[in-house]
């Protein structure tokens, strides 16, 4: 089931957001991190987010600002399940997602994207805290 994401449900996307970066985005040092597991709460206070939850517990998430797709994390044991696939579908369907950006180092999600549809339009040296982690800007 998809919902509508409230402040007291942050706590446990946070963990989603630990268990799904540390399995999908072993380029990160661990400083970097660190540093983006303290300001993601920051990150959920400017985006729409929807969650995934099966059995009353939330497994998965999408965050929207307008059109872009900001974040969409799965937590690694429940990855491979078809989850994140609903969760774009319905960001598409519903949210009118038309771009994301992508860590051209995860490999796996420039896939993702492609599948549906998304073609790289940009790419940046620097991520949007300026480290060196390249991103692709893809659209639909």
């Amino acid at each position: 089931m998809i919902r509508e994401i409230n402040k007291r449900d942050y706590a446990y996307l946070v963990g989603i957001w630990e268990s799904a970066v540390l399995h999908t985005h072993d380029f990160l040092r661990q400083e970097d991190f660190n540093y983006y597991k303290e300001q993601i709460p920051n990150y959920f206070e400017h985006v729409s987010l929807w969650g995934f939850e099966e059995n009353e517990i939330l497994i998965g998430f999408l965050g929207v600002s307008e059109n872009n797709l900001e974040m969409l994390f799965i937590h690694n044991d429940f990855r491979g399940k078809g989850i994140g696939r609903t969760l774009i579908r319905y960001g598409i369907d519903h949210l009118k997602v038309t771009k994301v950006d992508v860590n051209e180092q995860n490999l796996q999600a420039v896939g993702f994207y492609q599948h549906f549809g998304f073609k790289t339009l940009k790419r940046s040296e620097l991520d949007g805290q300026g480290r060196k982690y390249p991103i692709l800007h893809m659209g639909l």
